[in-house]
């Protein structure tokens, strides 16, 4: 009898495993991204594309919309207005700004003003956000008018020229908006006097308004600068062309459909961030492509609002992160049952490690699916995807998506294809990459690379793949720690203690040995569950019936919060220099 052929990643043995329907290859129109908002307002231009709400006293939650039709001629005026203010193709446009209608007015209004969309985190310290602006070159800024003290006092280091500044209840129901004005615009921040030059959003629609703009812009035009979280270093600038953005919809859509009925509009729950390419991508584009209707949250760190919002109005589809899960799972109102989750029908996790402990009791909570992916801001967002009816696999981010490749690379070369089953650094190959990091040529050479023909991407993160074609993410490469001579991933120690009762999360990170010159040691910083205690003996205990001798932290600090990026992910580098930091004191 013939030995059976080894499996390769050139097989694509995942592709066996998809759910039905989902195709091996996708055709890509060769159009610019706004152009399918275009598309869905012609077709259903009185459908609510975006839903702004607040609650107010005695009447509670009250919510405004914005349909189809009207999102598309207040993202024609405002590019129109971009172009008169002197906007050129392929210029950068910062958006400092909360999840809002007016966020996804100006990004769309910036694609089709031929510009590219440089979106800053609103939450920045003034340091990163003039960083950010003055690595962009953006000469325009859209800003709401909460952060438009914070972007002036650093405007003067940056070649910004003109400040758009919205206000957030703009977009609210009127009696909303009125008892906002009165109670809350001025105490919290929102009511600002706009300096010289600087104009107000609504001011430059109105000039506009019916008027469309005459840029033409293609596929393969830049639309997007996607600054990395900087877990790693210095956040970089992934440039994306609109063929990215299209193609990664196009990926994740085929995941979606699943959950969309004929004839009705699914509701997509927008509280991950928008200024980041998860939120952008899988609830702003994907919503515009299938005519969603997209329920608004400012703020995900409000678990209340979003708890709120999902009793409300009833989200279908719900991307978020696992604090985000985790943090609606420990809910008052969700444990009573008091709000209900059941309106869900898929929950997709990304950005960090899915605990099963949280899927599970997600999924018990809401009766719908969450399954967890994997991305970049690189890819522009999402490369794996666990299946919705298939298998899932213990601690795997799941199978690639339509039209990628894949392989693991030696770590001691970066060139050596490894077996299967075997560790290495995972390289991509997609229809979605990045063009390269603005600015930065040696990062873009080291990231891209080419080999069999192709431009494939270097992520940095350590996997493997099983025969079947999942994945499994070990670690990022920077993050490994050598302890005793041994390679240990604090990704597998962080799980190990996660499984602890009382552990609510964890950050784990090698550390300068205090003993050792020259060598590394683990430490663990722990965020316990309310009403929990342990000591961190018990905690050592607990990783001895788990972790290797040589994997388990010997040094533990118990915080009350981790450091993270705005989209979920643990901050290392942060938490050890928390710890140069105590070491110096």
């Amino acid at each position: 009898m013939a030995t059976p052929k080894a499996v390769t990643y050139a097989d694509k043995p995942w592709i066996k495993h998809y759910d039905k329907g989902i195709p091996a290859t996708i055709n890509y129109p060769k159009v610019p991204l706004h152009s399918f908002l275009t598309d869905t307002a012609r077709r259903i231009p009185d459908q609510p594309a975006l839903i702004s709400s607040a609650r107010v006293p005695v009447a509670g939650r009250l919510a405004s919309q914005l349909t189809y039709g009207q999102l598309d001629a207040l993202s024609d005026a405002l590019a129109v207005g971009l172009v008169n203010m002197g906007l050129k193709k392929g210029d950068r446009v910062a958006i400092i700004m909360a999840n809002s209608a007016a966020f996804v007015i100006s990004f769309y209004a910036v694609l089709k003003a031929g510009g590219v969309v440089a979106a800053c985190n609103p939450t920045y310290p003034a340091e990163k956000m003039e960083y950010q602006i003055n690595d962009s070159d953006a000469e325009i800024v859209i800003c709401m008018s909460l952060f438009y003290n914070l972007f002036k006092s650093v405007q003067k280091g940056t070649k910004v020229r003109k400040v758009i500044v919205t206000n957030i209840k703009e977009y609210l129901h009127p009696v909303a908006r009125t008892l906002f004005t009165i109670a809350r615009e001025k105490k919290d921040g929102h009511r600002v006097e706009l300096a010289a030059g600087d104009v107000w959003f609504q001011d430059v629609l109105a000039e506009n308004t019916g008027k469309k703009p005459n840029v033409s812009v293609t596929s393969d035009d830049m639309c997007l600068f996607q600054y990395t979280g900087g877990t790693t270093g210095v956040s970089k600038a992934a440039m994306a062309r609109h063929s990215a953005l299209v193609a990664n919809m196009l990926q994740n859509e085929c995941i979606v459909k699943q959950f969309q009925q004929t004839g009705q509009q699914l509701v997509f729950l927008g509280a991950i961030p928008y200024f980041h390419v998860y939120g952008l991508v899988t609830v702003v584009c994907l919503a515009a492509y299938l005519g969603g209707k997209v329920i608004n949250v400012p703020n995900a760190r409000d678990i209340n609002d979003v708890v709120d919002c999902i009793d409300k109005f009833k989200p279908e589809l719900f991307p978020g992160v696992p604090a985000l899960y985790n943090a609606i799972n420990n809910h008052p109102r969700v444990v009573s049952g008091e709000a209900s989750l059941r309106s869900l029908k898929f929950c997709f996790s990304g950005s960090a490690p899915l605990p099963t402990s949280t899927r599970d009791e997600f999924e018990r909570l809401s009766g719908c699916k969450l399954r967890e992916g994997f991305g970049m801001s690189e890819t522009p967002t999402a490369t794996h995807s666990n299946p919705v009816t298939g298998e899932l696999r213990p601690r795997s981010i799941g199978l690639p998506l339509p039209d990628m490749e894949m392989r693991i690379v030696s770590l001691d070369d970066g060139e050596t294809e490894v077996p299967v089953g075997e560790v290495g650094e995972l390289l991509m190959h997609g229809p979605q990459l990045m063009i390269g990091y603005h600015k930065m040529p040696t990062e873009t050479a080291n990231a891209l690379r080419e080999r069999e023909g192709k431009l494939w991407l270097y992520t940095g993160d350590i996997a493997r793949m099983d025969e079947d074609g999942y994945f499994y993410i070990v670690d990022r490469k920077k993050d490994m720690a050598l302890i005793g001579g041994f390679n240990v991933y604090p990704t597998e120690v962080e799980d190990a203690i996660k499984s602890h009762p009382a552990v609510l999360e964890v950050g784990v990170a090698a550390v300068p040995h205090p003993e050792k010159e020259g060598q590394e040691a683990l430490k663990a910083w722990i965020v316990l569950k309310p009403e929990a205690s342990v000591t961190e003996q018990e905690i050592i205990k607990h990783c001895e019936k788990k972790l290797a001798p040589y994997a388990v932290p010997r040094r533990i600090s118990f915080i009350a919060e981790l450091p993270k990026t705005n989209v979920g992910k643990t901050l290392r580098r942060e938490l050890v220099q928390m710890e140069m930091a105590d070491l110096k004191a």
